[in-house]
C-alpha cells in the first residue's frame, strides 16, 4: 500500500511517499480502506518535532528522538471496512466508519488497522471527506465543552481561534448546547464564524484579548496564546478557562477554574458529531487538498497559521 512517511522531524517537504506491506488486523481491530484522512495541527506538530513549551523532551522520548517511531501519521480518518480481526462484532466488511486512532496514528495511508472501539458508523448522508474532517475538531471541542467545562444553556462563552478546527467546532457545538457565543477571529473570517452561530465577533487585529473588558462563564482557547493567568481577567467568578493547547507548566498547575490536559477519544462523541453533520447542523469546513501526494501542501497550509476549518487528503 502507499503511505505518507515522515522519516525525520522537519518541514513539510520532508514527507515521503512509500510502499508498505498491507497491515493485518489484530484481535479487536479492523482493516479499513481509508477514503479520507485529516491533516491536523497535531500531525503538523509531530512532523516538525515542535511541541508546546516544556513538552519537547517528553514528546520526543515518547514519539521518537530524531523522527517519529511511527512514521505514518494521521489520527482522524474515514473509510470502509475491508476485513475484521477476531473479536470484532460491531462491524462487518463493507461498513463505513470514521474515528481517531490515537497515538497509533497511521491514517495517512491507503489502508489502516484500527480498533473497532475507536470508530463510529458514518451515516448514509455524510461524505467520507466530511466525516474525517469532523473527527478531530468536533470530538475534541465536544469533550472540552461538555466533559471539561460543563457548559450549560444560557452561559456566555468566548472561543479564541474560532475559525480553526477545534475553534470552529466549538462555536457550533456551544450554540447547539444553548450558549451565547463570542468568537475571536480575524475580520476576514467574521462572516464565516457568524454563519456558524457566533452571536458576536471580536477581530483580534483590532481588539486584542488584552483589551477585552467583558467576562465570560467559559473561555475556550483553541490557539495556545492564553495562560492560566488570564482566567481572573476573562472569566466570571465561577467561570472556567479551558486551554486546548497548553504548555507543560499550565498543564501541571491547572486547578479549579483553569482546565487543561488530555482529551479522551470517545466513540459516543464521534457518533454525536456525525449525527449533527448528517442533520446539517454541523459544518466541518472541509477542504480536500488532494491525494497522498498532496500531503506536503496540506502541511504547508497548516504551518501557515491561516488554515480555516479542516484539511483532508483522499488516499
Amino acid at each position: 500500500m502507499r503511505a505518507v512517511s515522515i522519516p525525520h522531524y522537519g518541514p513539510p517537504d520532508c514527507v515521503q511517499i512509500v510502499d508498505l506491506p498491507r497491515p493485518a488486523p489484530k484481535k479487536g481491530q479492523m482493516l479499513i480502506h481509508v477514503e479520507a484522512a485529516a491533516v491536523s495541527s497535531g500531525d503538523a506538530r509531530i512532523r516538525s518535532g515542535r511541541f508546546p513549551r516544556g513538552f519537547t523532551i517528553p514528546g520526543r522520548l515518547v514519539l521518537g528522538v530524531r523522527g517519529p517511531r511511527r512514521p505514518v501519521l494521521g489520527g482522524a480518518f474515514a473509510g470502509r471496512v475491508v476485513e475484521c480481526g477476531d473479536g470484532v462484532e460491531d462491524a462487518a466488511p463493507g461498513d463505513r466508519v470514521a474515528g481517531l486512532n490515537g497515538v497509533r496514528m497511521g491514517a495517512h495511508a491507503e489502508l489502516l488497522a484500527a480498533p473497532s472501539s475507536s470508530t463510529a458508523p458514518i451515516p448514509r448522508e455524510v461524505r467520507s471527506e466530511d466525516a474525517a474532517a469532523a473527527m478531530f475538531g468536533g470530538s475534541t471541542a465536544l469533550y472540552l465543552l461538555r466533559q471539561k467545562a460543563n457548559l450549560g444553556a444560557g452561559e456566555r462563552i468566548l472561543v479564541n481561534g474560532a475559525s480553526g478546527s477545534v475553534g470552529s467546532a466549538a462555536v457550533q457545538l456551544a450554540k447547539h448546547l444553548g450558549a451565547d457565543v463570542t468568537a475571536v477571529t480575524s475580520a476576514g473570517n467574521a462572516a464565516l464564524v457568524t454563519r456558524l452561530g457566533a452571536d458576536r465577533v471580536i477581530d483580534y487585529t483590532a481588539t486584542p484579548l488584552s483589551g477585552v473588558s467583558e467576562r465570560f462563564d467559559v473561555v475556550l482557547d483553541a490557539v495556545g496564546n492564553l495562560t492560566r493567568a488570564d482566567a481572573a481577567r476573562l472569566c466570571t467568578d465561577d467561570g472556567r478557562l479551558v486551554l486546548a493547547v497548553a504548555d507543560l507548566a499550565d498543564t501541571i498547575l491547572a486547578r479549579g477554574r483553569v482546565i487543561a490536559g488530555t482529551v479522551r477519544e470517545r466513540p459516543e462523541d464521534f457518533r454525536y458529531v456525525l449525527d449533527l453533520v448528517a442533520k446539517g447542523a454541523f459544518d466541518p469546513l472541509t477542504t480536500v487538498v488532494g491525494g497522498l501526494d498532496s500531503a506536503a501542501e496540506a502541511y504547508r497550509r497548516v504551518d501557515s497559521g491561516r488554515k480555516v476549518g479542516n484539511l483532508v487528503i483522499v488516499p
